[in-house]
C-alpha cells in the first residue's frame, strides 16, 4: 500500500510539472539493419544525460537487447503474461542507469486476453511508465497486427535504414504503411552503417523525395550513423557501444542524434498539439478494438 501511495505521489508530481512520458517506436522494414543496437545506444545516450528511460524489447521471439548488453533478466514479458511476475518485477537495470524489459515469445498473448486482463495490463503499464521520461519500444522487423496497435499509440516512430537499396525500399514500404494508417504519426529517419556522410545524406534525400512525391508528406531526419568497426567489437563483447568506446565515430553520431532529438522535443513548435496525448489512453483504445 505504501509503495502504491508513493507511486501515486510521483505521478501527481510529474503531472503537476506538466511532464508526460515521451513514447517512441523504433522500426525497420527488414532485419539486420542495426535497429536494436541503435535503440540500445540511443537509450544509453539519453540516460547519460540524466534522462530516465525504459526500453521495451518488442521483438517477439527474437528479443536480443539483453544479449547486446551482456546481461540476463530474472523475468521477461512472458513471465508477466503467464502470471509469474508483476509488470514492475520484470523491469531490469541496464547500463548507465537505463532500464529495460526483456522480450519473449509470449507478447502476442496480450491481444488474445479477456477484456479485464487487458485492462489490468494497461493499468500496470500506466503505473510503470510514469516513472520515466522516455519509453522506447524496440519493435520487431516489419509490421504485424499486434505491433500496429503500439505504432498507432506512440508519439513518434523512428525508422532505421541503411544505404542498401533493399533496405531503402523496405523502409519506404513500412513508412507508407504507417502513413496510410495514420498520416499524423511523426516519422523520423535514421540512416545506419553509412560508409560516408554523403552516402547517408543521399539516402535521406531519396526517402524524403519518394515520400514527398507519393505520400505527399515531408519526412524528418535525425541523422547518419557511420559504418564503424567499433560497433562489431562492442557487440562481440556484449557491451553497448557508448560504454565500450564513447569516442568512436558511431558513438558520437548516436549521441548527437539523441541531443538533437531532445532539443527538438522541448521545442513545442516541433510537436503539434494533436500529439499531446497520453500513450496509455490511446493504447487502451486500440487494444479494445477487437
Amino acid at each position: 500500500m505504501n509503495d502504491q501511495a508513493e507511486i501515486l505521489r510521483k505521478r501527481l508530481k510529474r503531472h503537476e510539472a506538466g511532464k508526460t512520458t515521451k513514447t517512441i517506436a523504433v522500426v525497420s522494414g527488414k532485419g539486420g539493419v542495426g535497429k536494436s543496437n541503435f535503440s540500445l545506444n540511443f537509450s544509453v545516450a539519453l540516460a547519460q544525460t540524466g534522462i530516465s528511460v525504459l526500453v521495451f524489447d518488442m521483438d517477439i521471439g527474437m528479443g536480443n537487447l539483453n544479449i547486446l548488453m551482456g546481461s540476463s533478466s530474472d523475468y521477461t514479458i512472458v513471465d508477466y503474461f503467464s502470471g509469474r511476475a508483476g509488470l514492475a518485477d520484470i523491469v531490469s537495470k541496464g547500463p548507465e542507469g537505463m532500464d529495460y524489459i526483456a522480450g519473449g515469445t509470449g507478447l502476442s498473448q496480450v491481444f488474445k486476453l479477456e477484456d479485464h486482463k487487458v485492462e489490468k495490463f494497461v493499468e500496470d503499464l500506466t503505473m510503470v511508465i510514469d516513472d520515466y521520461d522516455y519509453l522506447l519500444f524496440d519493435m520487431g522487423a516489419g509490421i504485424n497486427e499486434e505491433s500496429l496497435k503500439f505504432l498507432r499509440s506512440v508519439h513518434e516512430v523512428f525508422v532505421v535504414t541503411t544505404p542498401e537499396p533493399t533496405s531503402i525500399t523496405d523502409a519506404y514500404s513500412i513508412m507508407k504503411y504507417i502513413h496510410l494508417l495514420d498520416s499524423e504519426i511523426p516519422l523520423k529517419i535514421i540512416v545506419n552503417r553509412a560508409f560516408s556522410e554523403q552516402e547517408g545524406l543521399d539516402t535521406q534525400q531519396r526517402l524524403m523525395a519518394v515520400s514527398r512525391r507519393f505520400l505527399g508528406r515531408e519526412l524528418s531526419t535525425l541523422g547518419v550513423v557511420p559504418d564503424d568497426r567499433n560497433v562489431q567489437l562492442a557487440v562481440a563483447r556484449q557491451t553497448p557501444l557508448l560504454v565500450y568506446n564513447d569516442k568512436a565515430a558511431a558513438a558520437r553520431a548516436i549521441k548527437e542524434i539523441a541531443r538533437r532529438h531532445v532539443n527538438l522535443a522541448v521545442d513545442r513548435s516541433e510537436n503539434s498539439a494533436s500529439r499531446g496525448f497520453h500513450f496509455v489512453s490511446r493504447l487502451k483504445r486500440f487494444l479494445f478494438e477487437r
